[in-house]
């Protein structure tokens, strides 16, 4: 999917009309199958930004163009059938605690069902190999069963990256997805993500704290007090940039120790859902 903003403002949904946009008028232009990554401190619009382009901020100025379309300007029912084409992560996954796994797992197709086909899947689940496959992926085959409530953080944190796989959209929105994970299962997890992306063609941009694994896209993204402040091939972002970029922030550029994966989820603090 093509992502284009032209000037792009968008709020948090809470906030007041006259109150300045948590992103600030932006330009971009991502190509189909492009893979970015945006890294900046912790208030700089990066989670805003992922929901101006996953339609769920309407515009507070400018516009957005998906594969040249202003969704906002499609009638509600179109607007929905294109979001089924996205696939938002967020840092912390809205997984309803008594769902198993395999439900929250192939709940990502949902908006490719019909209501009898997604009601039927509540009772018993289609597609089963499809999401033990996904978890597999994420070294959580053995978890296909379990409660939500009964996973880490760290496991729920994977759990919603599993959904992507089995989801049909073609513009996947990450939000920090290595948060709550140690370093061998981060890498494992960006490996997984980024080249399945890769072999389905899907655009994928993602939010991270970790700079190390940002460099690794081909691209990216540096954000600060809502704006774009840099958006570079990785050879080009340099340890300069990066420290002006995090700069009274330093210790965000260290990077945040990850929270350990035998913490139960509701013990592991997780970031506003918008900021």
């Amino acid at each position: 999917m093509k992502v284009t903003l032209h000037g792009l403002a968008a709020r948090h949904p809470a906030a007041s009309a006259d109150s300045a946009p948590a992103l600030r008028p932006a330009q971009l232009a991502v190509a189909p199958g492009e893979q970015v990554a945006v890294v900046g401190p912790s208030g700089a619009g990066k989670t805003t930004l992922l929901h101006a382009l996953a339609c769920a901020l309407k515009p507070a100025a400018g516009r957005i163009e998906l594969d040249g379309i202003d969704p906002w300007s499609l009638p509600v029912a179109q607007v929905q059938e294109l979001r089924g084409r996205l696939f938002l992560a967020p840092q912390a996954p809205p997984l309803p605690p008594r769902q198993r796994v395999v439900t929250a797992v192939l709940a990502a197709r949902l908006p490719q069902q019909s209501l009898f086909a997604s009601l039927r899947s509540l009772l018993y689940p289609t597609g089963i190999a499809e999401a033990q496959s996904a978890l597999t992926q994420f070294d959580l085959a053995d978890k296909l069963w379990e409660r939500v409530d009964r996973l880490s953080g760290g496991e729920r944190q994977r759990v919603g990256l599993a959904r992507a796989l089995v989801s049909s959209a073609s513009l996947w929105l990450v939000d920090e997805p290595l948060s709550s994970l140690d370093p061998s299962r981060a890498a494992r997890a960006i490996e997984t993500l980024t080249r399945a992306a890769r072999e389905r063609g899907v655009t994928l941009v993602c939010t991270l704290h970790q700079v190390d694994v940002a460099t690794r896209f081909p691209r990216v993204l540096g954000m600060r007090d809502g704006e774009i402040r840099f958006d570079l091939p990785a050879a080009e972002v340099s340890k300069e940039r990066l420290a002006t970029l995090y700069a009274q922030r330093e210790h965000e550029l260290a990077g945040a120790p990850a929270a350990p994966e035998d913490v139960p989820a509701a013990a592991v603090p997780t970031a506003p859902y918008c900021r």
